[in-house]
C-alpha cells in the first residue's frame, strides 16, 4: 500500500458559523488576509516536504472560491512542489477539466510538471464539483462526456509526437497540436480518476486507471470498486485486478495516546464542521470517514475498510485541516509513517488482487 499527504490549504480564520450562509463559493473574499494565507502556503508546503522525508507520497487538489481549499491552481503549486522535492511521487487529483476550456493547455502544463519532477508526476482528473460550475462560468449539461473528451484529447496530445495533429470532437476542436515539452514517463503519467459514483467507476475500470473515491464510507466504497472491477474485466483488462488501481481517502489523525489522538481528529473534523454538517468524531470513524486514534487503533481501522471493500492500494490521507497546527500535522504525519505505515506494507502489499467474495470482499495476494 501507498500512503499519500493530502492537505486541501484551508484557509480556517472565518467569521463565527452564523455570520455567513455557505464557506463555499458566496463567502466574502475580504474574510481572507493575503498575509495569513502566504504564511500558510509556507506551511502547508513545509509539510508536504516533511511527508517526502518521511517515506510519505504527495497529493492535492483544486477548489475554487472556497476558504476549504485555498488552492485554485494547483497546477502551480504542483510545480514548486516538483523543484523542491526530490523522490516522492506527486499526484494532483485534480485536474477539473470538464470546467477549462483549453484541455491542450492542461496537457503542457502536466508534461512540464513530469519533466520539472524527472518523471514522479501521476495526474488526475476530476470532472468538478457542482458548486463549482458557477465560479467556473461553465455549462453544467453534458459535463461527464466532456471531461471524458477533454482526458481523450489530453492523452492525444501527450502520445502524438510526428509533428501537429488535429482534434474535432463534439466539444473541442483543436488544429494543430505538437505539445513542448512531451512527457517525461513514456507513453505518459499515470492517470487517476475520482468517482464516488458506481456508474463513473466503472468506465474508469474500462479505461484501466486508478479509481479514486472521497469519503464514501463503508457504505457508499463497495459498489464502487465493484462496478470499476467489472468495467476492467468487461473492457478485456484480465479477470484479476490489481489493488494499486484502486485509492480510497479519508480524514486521518495518529497520535501517540487517546487523547492526543482524540485533539488531532476534532481539529481535523473542521473539514467537514466547516461545510455545515454535523458530525463527531466517533460518527465519521464509525462510517469509514476518517482513521482516528492509536497506531494500533489506526492501523485496525484501516485494515478494516481494507477487508470490508475488498482491497485498495492507495490510501490519500488529509492529514491538515482547520485549526490542527504546523506541530500537530507534522505528529500526526512521523506518528503515521513510523508507526502505522510500515505495518500497512508488510499486511497489505501492492502485488495482492482486489476483489469481492460472497457478498464480503477480500483481496488475495499473487505468489
Amino acid at each position: 500500500m501507498k500512503a499519500w499527504h493530502f492537505s486541501e490549504n484551508a484557509y480556517p480564520y472565518l467569521p463565527p458559523a452564523d455570520e455567513y450562509e455557505s464557506i463555499r463559493v458566496s463567502l466574502p473574499s475580504r474574510n481572507y488576509d493575503p498575509k495569513k494565507g502566504a504564511a500558510l502556503y509556507d506551511r502547508y508546503i513545509d509539510e508536504w516536504l516533511i511527508a517526502e522525508d518521511e517515506g510519505v507520497e504527495i497529493m492535492l487538489n483544486e477548489h475554487h472560491q472556497t476558504a476549504t481549499c485555498v488552492d485554485p491552481a494547483a497546477p502551480l503549486v504542483l510545480a514548486a512542489l516538483a523543484r523542491l522535492t526530490k523522490k516522492a511521487r506527486l499526484l494532483i487529483l485534480g485536474n477539473p477539466v470538464a470546467n477549462r476550456r483549453q484541455p491542450v493547455r492542461v496537457a503542457e502544463e502536466m508534461a512540464m510538471v513530469d519533466v520539472l519532477s524527472k518523471g514522479r508526476l501521476e495526474c488526475g482528473f476530476v470532472r468538478g464539483v457542482p458548486y463549482e460550475v458557477l465560479p467556473a462560468n461553465s455549462n453544467p449539461v453534458r459535463m461527464n462526456e466532456r471531461q471524458w473528451e477533454a482526458m481523450d484529447l489530453i492523452v492525444k496530445a501527450w502520445t502524438s509526437h510526428d509533428g501537429p495533429v488535429s482534434h474535432e470532437g463534439r466539444f473541442f476542436h483543436h488544429r494543430n497540436i505538437n505539445i513542448w515539452p512531451r512527457p517525461y514517463q513514456q507513453p505518459h503519467p499515470p492517470i487517476w480518476v475520482s468517482t464516488t459514483t458506481p456508474g463513473g467507476a466503472g468506465r474508469v475500470g474500462a479505461r484501466g486507471y486508478v479509481q479514486a473515491t472521497f469519503l464514501t464510507g463503508f457504505g457508499g466504497t463497495p459498489a464502487i470498486y465493484e462496478s470499476y472491477r467489472k468495467g476492467w474485466r468487461e473492457a478485456g483488462h484480465g479477470p484479476d485486478v490489481p489493488v494499486d488501481r484502486l485509492a480510497y481517502a479519508a480524514l486521518v489523525y495518529v497520535g501517540e495516546s487517546d487523547a492526543e489522538a482524540r485533539s488531532g481528529a476534532e481539529k481535523l473534523l473542521w473539514y467537514m464542521t466547516a461545510n455545515k454538517a454535523n458530525a463527531t468524531v466517533d460518527k465519521a470513524i464509525e462510517a469509514g470517514l476518517m482513521f482516528a486514534g492509536t497506531p494500533d487503533q489506526v492501523f485496525l481501522q484501516i485494515k478494516k475498510m481494507y477487508d470490508h471493500v475488498g482491497g485498495f492500494g492507495h490510501l490519500l490521507i488529509m492529514g491538515q485541516a482547520g485549526f490542527l497546527e504546523h506541530d500537530e500535522t507534522v505528529r500526526g504525519i512521523k506518528t503515521f509513517a513510523r508507526e502505522v505505515y510500515p505495518r500497512l506494507k508488510d499486511a497489505l502489499p501492492d502485488t495482492a488482487i482486489s476483489g469481492m467474495r460472497q457478498g464480503s470482499a477480500s483481496a488475495r495476494v499473487v505468489a
